[in-house]
């Protein structure tokens, strides 16, 4: 396989959950190129606001009282207030409005919405936190200034009553909400198959969305399984910054955070963990370097799709690490239906098969079997 075809490559076999609601498209277009199978099961779901009439009697407040300061939380969210002002026929009074205020921006992606608007960011939160925010904000006397606040679907994190007990006339604009997700099951069926090695990652790009899929694992009792998958690196949990990995550090687990808080860096972090010579887990077989995938075998660079079973199979001697698995032990790696020995013989043909020429799969006589791993005893 040349350079260009296994870069192109990179994340075949891999399934993939993205677990957000916002530009999940690009996201999982930007895998699916490089091979991926992805499932978009958002968490939770945005609600926007744009015929929301107190939005718009605070637009026209903010039109006829210009601010001093707009402080923006949210790409989304303050696209979404540009859209609202386009629907009610406000936009050209609004931007006329905003033309003299200093705009402060939490992080990148809401930088990116004010250029794309028109307008110029005085200041960007390099941490993406509202705590910055503020910190940067009190630095100077803020009594008697008008602040426009834009906040996200999780509230307000407490930049109004800090802005307004130091003085300021603050108006608050919420531009979109979160809501339950479109389809819960969907998402029940990827915290299951995080748990099980269906899937290979799951990412999140908010707090909020990560919060509430480790609740739809901790309901399903299957926060545990993942816990040990992500410690092993044989299941990525990657966030877009890390304010969205929080809830995923609080309940213990490993989660790895995209540099630049953006979505192309959440891909390229993604495609760089399971790309070769990257973090995801291989072994150094008698036929070369091997990495698992939820959907087959990696060797040396070259994807091999195997079943289920198969993958369930070979998956367990990988993790084995060169030991002899008995054929009970195996058995329980596999799919319900093929939990008995001679399920297990089965398998282990069909994954040869699979292999061919490729002799990874040892047997030893009398006790079972075990990846020919060549640092193994």
């Amino acid at each position: 396989m040349s350079s260009r075809s296994i870069l192109e490559a990179a994340l075949a076999g891999c399934s993939i959950v993205v677990a957000a609601d916002r530009r999940a498209g690009d996201l999982a277009s930007a895998l699916e190129r490089r091979g991926a199978q992805v499932c978009r099961a958002p968490a939770l779901s945005i609600v926007p606001n744009a015929d929301d009439e107190e939005l718009i009697r605070r637009t026209r407040e903010l039109v006829e009282r210009p601010p001093d300061i707009v402080v923006v939380t949210t790409g989304v969210g303050f696209r979404g207030w540009m859209d609202a002002a386009h629907e009610h026929d406000l936009a050209e009074a609004l931007t006329v409005a905003l033309s003299g205020s200093q705009f402060v921006a939490r992080g990148p992606k809401a930088h990116g919405a004010i250029q794309q608007a028109g307008f110029v960011a005085d200041w960007v939160a390099e941490s993406e936190t509202a705590a910055e925010v503020g910190e940067y904000l009190l630095s100077s006397s803020l009594a008697g200034k008008r602040v426009a606040v834009q906040h996200h679907g999780a509230g307000s994190d407490g930049l109004d009553a800090l802005l307004s007990g130091a003085g300021a006339d603050v108006v608050s604009l919420t531009v979109y909400r979160w809501g339950p997700p479109a389809d819960p099951q969907l998402v029940e069926r990827s915290v299951a198959h995080a748990a099980s090695g269906e899937v290979d990652a799951v990412l999140f790009t908010s707090a909020p969305g990560a919060a509430e899929w480790l609740r739809s694992a901790t309901r399903l009792d299957a926060l545990d399984d993942i816990r040990d998958r992500a410690a092993s690196g044989r299941l990525l949990l990657a966030a877009v910054g890390p304010i969205t990995a929080a809830p995923l550090r609080e309940h213990g687990l490993h989660a790895t955070i995209a540099d630049r808080g953006r979505l192309g860096s959440l891909a390229r972090c993604v495609i760089g963990y399971f790309g070769t010579g990257g973090a995801a887990p291989s072994l150094t077989t008698a036929a070369g370097i091997v990495s698992m995938r939820s959907g087959g075998v990696v060797i040396d660079g070259e994807f091999i799709a195997l079943s289920r079973a198969g993958a369930s199979l070979l998956g367990a001697l990988f993790d084995g690490g060169g030991r002899v698995l008995s054929r009970e032990e195996i058995a329980v790696a596999l799919p319900r239906t093929g939990q008995n020995a001679h399920a297990v013989e089965m398998a282990v043909a069909r994954v040869r098969e699979a292999l061919g020429t490729i002799d990874i799969v040892r047997t030893v006589v009398k006790r079972g079997y075990r990846l020919a791993v060549e640092d193994a005893a």
